[in-house]
């Protein structure tokens, strides 16, 4: 930026557009300058001196022209009196001599024929002239013209008062040939004079007009030459002012798409710009937060997921299983032994699942057959169960263990501290908002209110003591609103010594393309087995 240009920059109380490196949340300056304000600043400085030179012209030409037009009316008034004066004068005066005209007819009245009428007309327009002449030479002149209208007067006067007294006929003749004529033939060479002279400063005007025509053409053709260079600097001065910021936006933004959270963009042009600038860096903060925020609560996921997943694998279940497998094949029952086997193999094929998150209801439904099967083994003089899923959801995707805790709880909590025989009940339809719900329902020991208030208080987050029963519901639900939101989840109510029944809302989700293998075909086959 050239030291002009920048001048005028620091006297619009502008910044250098360099000078980027304020922090986003600083105060504002007490003057703020918009685009639009710009703009307008800097066509302002382009016409500002167009519109002087404009004014500069419109009054020069106006002074000329009043010149002009006073010379221009003088000579007319002046050529008017150079022509008839005289004549109507001495014709007038001649007329009155010789008795055409009576004197005392005229004496009193306004008549175009009265002499003194005609002069008074004169010598007004005269004085007037006298007043507004600047010149020495024309002054003197109208003087002149003045004096030897007083003198015609005062002749004109003896004229008349021979007149009015009667006879001397001779003697207003003569003074007729000698005075009047001669006085009026003075003032018509004199106001001849005085045209040549007014002529003479038309021309001085003309000189005059011409000069200024010629300056102002050479102040306009300057003007229009600093205009031009000025117009380039400034808008290029005005260009980087508005497009360095954009470009910048530009690199800042490529670089915010590629992962790098941690540009911010500094501007200090007090303008849109600028708080574009400053919303920017909020949103870069906000997103990075965001982006901070999501990794926690996968890192979270995975660690919940990773409980989920070792609770499956309960060293003590399989320990159990094991055993009871082991008697039932020292006991010679082989085909329990085997059915026993299928059910667990089955139920940790689910639990695995190939490292899927998300399996159809049907697996889940016969990864949770296959647990009960294996339990029911172990407590069947206390374990009952039924499943009642509606078949048209069980092609929907559902989080790979998620009704299995709920049902494991129900045993181990529920019918395994009643001691007598319980029934687990599971249920899942379609509801008509079109989320899916699966019920839980148990006859066991239930909850006191206590240990109900507790677990609710675990589900909503107002509790942080983790339960103490194995994998707790409360890692269900943050489980599930992790993956759905807030609007989803897990909802408990139990009675004591009637039983507990655990509520699951999730999203209908659609299998779409998620594979069939032989893995679902084996595990759908273990659902529909008797």
């Amino acid at each position: 930026m050239s030291p002009r240009v920048w001048a005028v920059w620091r006297w619009a109380g502008l910044k250098h557009p360099g000078s980027i490196n304020i922090p986003s949340n600083r105060r504002r300056s007490r003057h703020e300058h918009s685009i639009r304000g710009k703009i307008l600043f800097f066509s302002w400085q382009a016409l500002l001196p167009v519109f002087i030179l404009a004014v500069y012209a419109i009054l020069s030409m106006g002074t000329v022209y009043q010149k002009y037009d006073h010379i221009v009316r003088n000579i007319t008034s002046a050529n008017t009196y150079n022509v008839n004066l005289k004549k109507n004068l001495d014709e007038s005066m001649y007329l009155i001599v010789i008795g055409s005209l009576r004197w005392s007819d005229l004496k009193d009245t306004d008549s175009p024929e009265n002499p003194y009428v005609i002069l008074d007309a004169a010598e007004t327009d005269f004085k007037t002239m006298l007043q507004a002449a600047d010149d020495p030479e024309m002054r003197n002149t109208l003087k002149a013209i003045l004096k030897l209208s007083e003198i015609l007067r005062k002749r004109m006067d003896d004229i008349i008062r021979n007149v009015e007294t009667g006879g001397h006929y001779d003697d207003n003749v003569e003074m007729l040939d000698m005075n009047i004529n001669i006085l009026t033939k003075l003032i018509q060479d004199d106001i001849a004079d005085y045209i040549y002279q007014e002529a003479s400063s038309m021309e001085l005007v003309r000189q005059e007009v011409s000069r200024q025509a010629s300056r102002t053409t050479a102040l306009l053709a300057a003007l229009l030459a600093f205009l031009f260079i000025g117009s380039v600097i400034s808008s290029n001065a005005f260009s980087s002012i508005v497009t360095d910021p954009i470009q910048q936006l530009c690199s800042l933004s490529s670089r915010f798409a590629e992962g790098d959270f941690s540009v911010r963009i500094k501007l200090n042009s007090h303008d849109e710009l600028e708080k574009l600038g400053d919303s920017f860096n909020q949103m870069v903060a906000e997103i990075a937060s965001l982006v901070e925020d999501i990794k926690r609560e996968q890192n979270n996921l995975k660690e919940i997921e990773l409980k989920l997943l070792q609770e499956q694998i309960n060293p003590h279940f399989l320990y159990n299983t094991l055993d009871a497998i082991s008697w039932l094949t020292e006991s010679g029952e082989k085909a329990q032994a085997v059915s026993m086997i299928a059910s667990l193999s089955n139920f940790f094929r689910t639990a695995l699942s190939k490292g899927r998150s998300r399996i159809r209801v049907e697996e889940e439904i016969s990864h949770i057959r296959s647990y009960l099967e294996i339990q029911q083994f172990r407590y069947k003089d206390i374990l009952s169960y039924q499943i009642d899923v509606k078949p048209e959801i069980m092609s929907c995707l559902i989080l790979k263990l998620t009704l299995q805790p709920v049902v494991e709880n129900a045993l181990y909590h529920g019918i395994k501290h009643k001691r007598e025989k319980g029934c687990i009940v599971l249920q899942g339809e379609l509801t008509k908002t079109g989320e899916l719900c699966f019920v839980v329902k148990d006859n066991g020991i239930g909850m006191t209110p206590s240990e109900l208030k507790h677990a609710q208080a675990l589900l909503t987050g107002e509790a942080v003591d983790p339960s103490q029963h194995g994998f707790g519901l409360n890692n269900l639900q943050q489980r599930i609103q992790m993956n759905y939101g807030a609007a989803y989840g897990v909802r408990i109510d139990s009675h004591y010594g009637q039983g507990t029944t655990v509520t699951l809302s999730l999203p209908a989700e659609p299998a779409g393309a998620l594979p069939v293998t032989a893995e679902t075909v084996n595990q759908v086959a273990m659902t529909a087995r008797p």
